[in-house]
């Protein structure tokens, strides 16, 4: 079969990989000139005049992330060289906060939860028995319920230390918005998928490098088409197959965002038959509310090393204050000096967000003086995860599918659900 993908983001790139090892041929579409996208590479400068490979977003993965890290190894990419692996731990620069040893499921977490630092006896206690709770109901909850909801009840250190960093990392969604049910699934999954399950994976390198561009290398030397700097503009019927900006095509995987998706099924010429099915889609796609997420680059010049006690530090989100994690980027890829300010959920303007981020370094990290490199807001990061939220289904019609992390399926808008969606779109289509 002759098959295009439209997207070579992370689920694009996995749909395309995953046809070519079934023996087709791959023709892949990318409206940007760098494949990966909204996990990608950005270049930069630093103070000095260096040129600095950053990214579009300090993304992380767990251990639960099997395909991403399949895939990994499919295209060359080393995970134990290219991740840093660490058992999960949500530490605030006094040191309090909770870590997970590398011990099986669920003992890392009973371990963890009774050792935090910053909790009294009542507080470690609480959370033991809610999570005894969610594990005996097998981790479902009531179509409606949101995690504000899961936690009612719980003590406000818990809720402001743990619960909401938590649910705001994972779902880009505050906990009084965020699908208690998605929420729950993440947790399963990452914390009682087996050892190493819930560590956390740090990439050592830029996102481009990780997976999408080795990914396109991959395929073009398997004799594949990739086409960076091309945005498709049309799709149409033929026959039983599909015609991409008039090149006829046997299938179509459909991995460009949703409002792109949206685009281009809503405009697809098909039989009318076809239609109503084809608008239907579109219109769930394109009402599927966005959050952005802001990430600060900032660095101390003439700095030597390191300038945090480890690779990431929680911090604490408050008003004035909005950044909830930060990375060292020196301890990842050796540029040192140099800080990442993650800000989910973020909402306001660019430059007071720079101010605040610095001002928020000085007071919790001791940090004056710090200088933005670059500030890279992605706009619609990832889709709302409400509760009950309709997502549009993967399949549309016979020979298209969509694989963007934005379509029906039990996970919030990840790396792994975006390469989970590819994978399975690639193998129904063919």
């Amino acid at each position: 079969m002759k098959v295009a993908v439209i997207g070579a983001g992370w689920g694009g790139m996995a749909a395309a990989v995953r046809a070519a090892q079934a023996g087709h041929g791959v023709t892949v579409f990318e409206a940007s000139r760098t494949p990966g996208g909204r996990a990608r590479a950005v270049a930069a400068t630093l103070a000095d005049g260096r040129p600095v490979v950053l990214d579009n977003g300090q993304h992380i993965l767990v251990g639960a992330y099997a395909q991403c890290l399949d895939l990994m190894r499919t295209v060359g990419v080393r995970p134990e060289e290219a991740l840093l692996r660490l058992p999960l731990a949500l530490v605030f620069p006094d040191g309090t906060g909770l870590r997970l040893p590398d011990a099986p499921p669920p003992w890392d977490a009973l371990m963890g939860i009774a050792r935090a630092r910053g909790w009294s006896a009542g507080e470690r206690l609480a959370l033991l028995a809610r999570a005894a709770r969610w594990r005996l109901a097998g981790f479902r909850c009531a179509p409606g319920a949101s995690v504000a909801d899961l936690c009612a009840g719980l003590p406000p250190r818990l809720l402001d230390g743990f619960i909401e960093p938590l649910c705001v990392s994972a779902l880009n969604t505050p906990t009084r918005e965020a699908c208690g049910q998605t929420f729950l699934r993440v947790l399963h999954d990452s914390l009682f998928s087996g050892r190493g399950g819930s560590h956390l994976l740090l990439p050592r390198t830029d996102l481009g490098a990780l997976f999408p561009e080795p990914a396109a290398q991959w395929l073009r030397a398997r004799g594949h088409a990739v086409h960076l700097g091309r945005r498709v503009q049309s799709l149409a019927r033929d026959g039983a197959g599909w015609r991409v900006d008039g090149e006829p095509f046997d299938a179509v995987l459909l991995a460009a965002g949703s409002a792109e998706a949206a685009r281009l099924v809503a405009g697809a010429a098909t039989p009318t038959a076809e239609r109503t099915g084809l608008q239907t889609w579109a219109a769930t796609a394109q009402a599927l509310r966005f959050g952005a997420i802001a990430t600060v680059y900032a660095e101390q010049p003439g700095a030597h090393g390191a300038l945090l006690p480890l690779p990431m530090l929680a911090l604490r989100h408050r008003g004035g204050r909005p950044a909830q994690f930060v990375f060292d980027r020196a301890r990842l890829d050796g540029t040192a000096g140099l800080l990442a300010f993650v800000v989910s959920a973020f909402e306001g303007e660019r430059a007071r967000l720079e101010r605040e981020v610095l001002a928020q370094a000085a007071e919790d990290l001791r940090l004056p003086g710090l200088r933005v490199v670059q500030t890279v807001v992605e706009k619609r990061a990832t889709f709302a995860c409400t509760p009950a939220l309709a997502r549009p289904p993967r399949a549309i019609a016979p020979g298209l599918q969509a694989c963007g992390d934005y379509v029906a399926g039990p996970y919030p808008a990840t790396l792994e659900g975006a390469v989970l969606h590819g994978m399975a779109a690639a193998q129904d289509v063919i």
